[in-house]
Protein backbone atom coordinates (compact mmCIF):
# COMPACT_ATOMS: atom_id res chain seq x y z
CA UNK A 1 0.00 0.00 0.00
CA UNK A 2 1.47 3.38 -0.97
CA UNK A 3 2.19 5.94 1.69
CA UNK A 4 0.55 9.37 1.63
CA UNK A 5 3.02 12.17 0.98
CA UNK A 6 1.78 15.75 0.99
CA UNK A 7 3.78 17.70 -1.56
CA UNK A 8 3.43 21.00 0.32
CA UNK A 9 4.30 19.57 3.75
CA UNK A 10 7.39 21.78 4.00
CA UNK A 11 5.22 24.89 3.51
CA UNK A 12 2.76 23.67 6.15
CA UNK A 13 5.63 23.04 8.56
CA UNK A 14 6.97 26.52 7.88
CA UNK A 15 3.53 28.04 8.54
CA UNK A 16 3.30 26.15 11.85
CA UNK A 17 6.74 27.43 12.85
CA UNK A 18 5.78 31.00 11.93
CA UNK A 19 2.61 30.65 13.96
CA UNK A 20 4.55 29.51 17.04
CA UNK A 21 6.92 32.45 16.65
CA UNK A 22 4.05 34.89 16.26
CA UNK A 23 2.33 33.47 19.33
CA UNK A 24 5.52 34.16 21.27
CA UNK A 25 5.65 37.74 19.93
CA UNK A 26 1.98 38.21 20.85
CA UNK A 27 2.66 36.92 24.37
CA UNK A 28 5.52 39.38 24.77
CA UNK A 29 3.30 42.24 23.60
CA UNK A 30 0.60 41.13 26.04
CA UNK A 31 3.17 41.04 28.85
CA UNK A 32 4.28 44.57 27.99
CA UNK A 33 0.68 45.82 28.12
CA UNK A 34 0.24 44.26 31.55
CA UNK A 35 3.48 45.84 32.77
CA UNK A 36 2.41 49.26 31.50
CA UNK A 37 -0.99 48.86 33.17
CA UNK A 38 0.74 47.94 36.42
CA UNK A 39 2.99 51.02 36.19
CA UNK A 40 -0.06 53.22 35.60
CA UNK A 41 -1.84 51.67 38.57
CA UNK A 42 1.18 52.35 40.80
CA UNK A 43 1.32 55.98 39.66
CA UNK A 44 -2.39 56.42 40.36
CA UNK A 45 -1.93 54.99 43.85
CA UNK A 46 0.98 57.37 44.52
CA UNK A 47 -1.09 60.34 43.32
CA UNK A 48 -3.92 59.26 45.61
CA UNK A 49 -1.47 59.09 48.51
CA UNK A 50 -0.21 62.59 47.75
CA UNK A 51 -3.77 63.90 47.56
CA UNK A 52 -4.60 62.39 50.94
CA UNK A 53 -1.35 63.85 52.31
CA UNK A 54 -2.44 67.26 50.97
CA UNK A 55 -5.82 66.94 52.65
CA UNK A 56 -4.12 66.00 55.92
CA UNK A 57 -1.61 68.89 55.62
CA UNK A 58 -4.45 71.35 54.98
CA UNK A 59 -6.03 70.55 58.35
CA UNK A 60 -4.84 71.89 61.66
CA UNK A 61 -1.70 74.00 61.63
CA UNK A 62 -0.74 74.91 58.09
CA UNK A 63 2.79 74.37 56.83
CA UNK A 64 2.92 76.33 53.57
CA UNK A 65 6.21 74.80 52.50
CA UNK A 66 4.88 71.25 52.90
CA UNK A 67 1.60 72.06 51.12
CA UNK A 68 3.51 73.61 48.20
CA UNK A 69 5.78 70.57 48.08
CA UNK A 70 2.83 68.16 48.01
CA UNK A 71 1.02 70.19 45.32
CA UNK A 72 4.18 70.11 43.24
CA UNK A 73 4.42 66.34 43.71
CA UNK A 74 0.79 65.96 42.59
CA UNK A 75 1.49 67.98 39.42
CA UNK A 76 4.52 65.82 38.67
CA UNK A 77 2.42 62.69 39.22
CA UNK A 78 -0.24 63.99 36.83
CA UNK A 79 2.45 64.48 34.19
CA UNK A 80 3.87 61.01 34.84
CA UNK A 81 0.38 59.49 34.65
CA UNK A 82 -0.30 61.24 31.33
CA UNK A 83 3.03 59.99 29.94
CA UNK A 84 2.30 56.48 31.23
CA UNK A 85 -1.11 56.54 29.53
CA UNK A 86 0.67 57.30 26.24
CA UNK A 87 3.04 54.38 26.86
CA UNK A 88 0.09 52.12 27.63
CA UNK A 89 -1.65 53.21 24.42
CA UNK A 90 1.50 52.47 22.41
CA UNK A 91 1.74 49.03 24.02
CA UNK A 92 -1.93 48.34 23.28
CA UNK A 93 -1.46 49.42 19.65
CA UNK A 94 1.57 47.12 19.34
CA UNK A 95 -0.50 44.29 20.84
CA UNK A 96 -3.23 44.89 18.26
CA UNK A 97 -0.67 44.76 15.44
CA UNK A 98 0.71 41.47 16.79
CA UNK A 99 -2.83 40.07 17.12
CA UNK A 100 -3.61 40.91 13.50
CA UNK A 101 -0.37 39.28 12.36
CA UNK A 102 -1.21 36.18 14.42
CA UNK A 103 -4.71 36.02 12.94
CA UNK A 104 -3.28 36.22 9.41
CA UNK A 105 -0.68 33.52 10.05
CA UNK A 106 -3.26 31.24 11.68
CA UNK A 107 -5.56 31.68 8.69
CA UNK A 108 -2.74 30.77 6.28
CA UNK A 109 -1.84 27.68 8.33
CA UNK A 110 -5.47 26.55 8.42
CA UNK A 111 -5.68 26.99 4.64
CA UNK A 112 -2.70 24.70 4.12
CA UNK A 113 -4.12 22.19 6.59
CA UNK A 114 -7.38 22.12 4.64
CA UNK A 115 -5.44 21.62 1.42
CA UNK A 116 -3.60 18.75 3.08
CA UNK A 117 -6.88 17.18 4.21
CA UNK A 118 -8.29 17.52 0.70
CA UNK A 119 -5.17 15.92 -0.79
CA UNK A 120 -5.45 13.08 1.71
CA UNK A 121 -9.09 12.50 0.80
CA UNK A 122 -8.13 12.40 -2.88
CA UNK A 123 -5.35 9.95 -2.05
CA UNK A 124 -7.82 7.67 -0.23
CA UNK A 125 -10.24 7.93 -3.16
CA UNK A 126 -7.47 6.97 -5.60
CA UNK A 127 -6.60 3.95 -3.44
CA UNK A 128 -10.22 2.82 -3.46
CA UNK A 129 -10.42 3.28 -7.23
CA UNK A 130 -7.17 1.36 -7.72
CA UNK A 131 -8.46 -1.45 -5.51
CA UNK A 132 -11.71 -1.56 -7.50
CA UNK A 133 -9.73 -1.68 -10.74
CA UNK A 134 -7.63 -4.60 -9.50
CA UNK A 135 -10.77 -6.40 -8.35
CA UNK A 136 -12.43 -5.81 -11.73
CA UNK A 137 -9.35 -7.08 -13.58
CA UNK A 138 -9.20 -10.14 -11.37
CA UNK A 139 -12.89 -10.84 -11.89
CA UNK A 140 -12.56 -10.25 -15.61
CA UNK A 141 -9.53 -12.53 -15.83
CA UNK A 142 -11.32 -15.26 -13.86
CA UNK A 143 -14.41 -14.93 -16.08
CA UNK A 144 -12.37 -15.08 -19.29
CA UNK A 145 -10.42 -18.10 -18.04
CA UNK A 146 -13.64 -20.04 -17.42
CA UNK A 147 -14.86 -19.10 -20.91
CA UNK A 148 -11.85 -20.63 -22.66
Amino acid sequence: MPKFKYRMQNILTLKETLERQQKAAFSLAMLRVREEEEKLQQLLLRRGKYESDLAAASEGTLDLKEITHIKSAIQIMKTLIRDQMFELKKAQDALEVERKKLDQIMMERKTYEKLREKAFEEFKHELVMEDMKVTDEFTSFKYNKTQV
